[in-house]
């Protein structure tokens, strides 16, 4: 089952249970869906498309919540926490630090990287490999002190 399909379940679900804050965060998630139908791609929707698409609005959840806790709007900042946790549900499940190292440490070794020069090539075939399942930064991270 495609992401739009669920989304659209889960939305009659949110309905038929009144779940207001569910209905609004999947009809924010089937929008932007619809926005990637409408950007020109012809093509469907493919499983790394649906990830960076989550992933995005994911972030902007994120970015929220900063925004709003510096602002010291915390109600506002729980309502994207809640939200971002129904986005969260719709990704694959998050890999532990030391699973990030494992993986990290295996392609250093098969690509041959050997300094910091070698950060690029060794980022974007961890990247690939992981497939959304780490944040950026996190892994960014490990690749440096792996590398350094």
């Amino acid at each position: 089952m495609n992401l739009e399909q669920k989304i659209s379940d889960d939305l009659k679900e949110a309905t038929k249970k009144g779940d207001k804050l569910r209905m609004e965060t999947l009809r924010s998630i089937r929008a932007s869906i619809i926005e990637f139908k409408k950007s020109g791609i012809s093509r469907e929707m493919n499983e790394d498309d649906e990830i960076k698409l989550l992933q995005n609005l994911a972030k902007k959840r994120k970015d929220s919540i900063e925004m709003f806790e510096k602002g010291n709007r915390f109600d506002l900042a729980d309502k994207e926490k809640s939200e971002l946790e129904i986005i969260k549900s719709y990704l694959p499940q998050e890999l532990s630090e030391n699973e990030v190292i494992q993986i990290v440490k295996k392609i250093i070794i098969e690509s041959g990287a050997k300094d910091l020069k070698d950060m690029g090539k060794v980022m974007s075939l961890v990247m690939k490999e992981i497939k959304g399942r780490a944040e950026g930064q996190l892994v960014q991270n490990i690749v440096r002190s792996l590398l350094g």
